[in-house]
């Protein structure tokens, strides 16, 4: 299983897109994914999470009950998940973070990236809109440090992965990295 997870809005769905060519369900606000979907790729179940976090219109209770249900589904399927796709939008994610921690607080991202972590699910950040970052290896490097690592992009180039989702920049990168990662869940399971 390949679950796709992120904030609202990042592109998580657009992503699946480009690695499938599958659709699913999306929108142009955030919110639309409620519950996890699910398509059939190369024989694998591909999971597009609901987004977590701030969602505009979306009332708080909801979107706690939201973050919830993702965890739940995670934890519950741990040993089945052989990589975790954490997209976060490369654009704005430093900025968001850097919000956060000015109120004392976990930058979700963050959080949802050390809980991955925490349950040995092997993951990838794919860096999402490329297109909008104006210097990669400075934001991958400093998302590197937001994150708790040590060390620069050149150490986590199959863990930090830019793409486009939008223009299908990088795509066949970030399927090299995933099929690596299934390769080596399923050796370990051997």
């Amino acid at each position: 299983m390949i679950i796709f997870v992120g904030r609202s809005n990042v592109g998580k769905s657009t992503l699946i897109y480009r690695l499938t060519g599958k659709k699913v369900k999306r929108g142009k606000k955030p919110g639309v994914t409620r519950k996890p979907i699910e398509i059939i790729w190369r024989n694998k179940r591909v999971i597009d999470m609901p987004g977590f976090g701030f969602m505009s219109g979306i009332p708080k209770h909801v979107q706690e009950r939201i973050k919830t249900d993702i965890v739940r589904f995670i934890e519950e399927h741990a040993g089945e998940i052989e990589v975790a796709v954490l997209v976060i939008d490369g654009k704005s994610a430093l900025e968001i973070i850097e919000r956060w921690e000015r109120r004392g607080e976990i930058p979700i991202d963050v959080e949802f990236f050390q809980f991955l972590q925490e349950l040995n699910i092997p993951t990838v950040v794919a860096v999402n809109k490329l297109d909008k970052i104006k210097n990669v290896s400075l934001t991958i490097n400093k998302l590197i440090e937001k994150f708790g690592l040590s060390g620069t992009w050149e150490d986590y180039k199959e863990l930090f992965v830019p793409v486009s989702a939008k223009f299908g920049t990088n795509i066949e990168e970030l399927r090299k990295v995933i099929d690596k990662k299934i390769r080596e869940f399923q050796e370990r399971r051997e």
